[in-house]
């Protein structure tokens, strides 16, 4: 069984883990690996045991409280959380679990892929929660996070971004791209910067004065 027995600090990222596609188990190692406080989602957790993982939170709108207790018996201690609230989505709850423990960053896994309803509103969740938690969606293909609204990071030749707005961004100038946009809007739906590139080894700038913006880091 993967473990994570480390004291934890509360310094690393959570993990929640939800209930979509799920993502190559070398990649959930690799966000195992600092011990982080493991969070799953109701309908993730008979996938999530047969990885062996173990898990800190079991949270969702169960059947039963004996059934989820049954489910994670072999696992104690687990909390297990009910939230029955139907104007929320298992995701929402979780998150905002993690807001109220007071942690400020959280990477999410099985979040995107399967129903791309379900995708495209956990996406847009990072946004709904930017000024509480600092969140980080990851699949085996992208990484995808919300962008200040000044930005830098140093980024191998050729590394794949793309620039996606949530709703309209205004003002958006880049430096170190293929493709640099210089003092223009970017409204979903009409015009985004996707498939874009860094032109060489070194550092990229990102600027923009209104909207939501989310960097999608992304490989083939």
């Amino acid at each position: 069984m993967s473990s994570h027995h480390i004291v934890k600090d509360g310094q690393e990222p959570a993990l929640i883990i939800a209930n979509g596609e799920a993502c190559s188990f070398e990649l959930l190692q690799q966000l195992l690996e600092w011990s982080p406080y493991v969070v799953v989602l109701d309908g993730a957790i008979n996938r999530v045991k047969d990885l062996g993982i173990k898990i800190d939170v079991l949270l969702g709108d169960f059947d039963s409280h004996n059934h989820a207790m049954e489910l994670v018996k072999d696992q104690m201690p687990v909390e297990v959380i009910y939230a029955p609230d139907q104007n929320k989505t298992d995701l929402h709850k979780g998150i905002e679990f993690l807001i109220s423990k007071k942690y400020t960053h959280v990477n999410i896994v099985w979040a995107t892929g399967k129903r791309a309803d379900h995708s495209l509103s956990n996406m847009t969740d990072i946004v709904r929660y930017k000024n509480q938690i600092n969140i980080v969606m990851i699949d085996n293909h992208s990484r995808i996070y919300c962008l200040p609204k000044k930005f830098e990071k140093w980024y191998v030749k050729g590394s794949n971004i793309s620039l996606m707005p949530v709703g309209k961004v205004s003002g958006l100038t880049t430096h170190g791209l293929k493709y640099n946009l210089h003092n223009e809007e970017l409204n979903i739906g009409y015009k985004t910067s996707s498939s874009n590139e860094t032109l060489e080894d070194g550092i990229i700038k990102i600027e923009y004065s209104e909207g939501d913006l989310l960097m999608m880091e992304c490989v083939d």
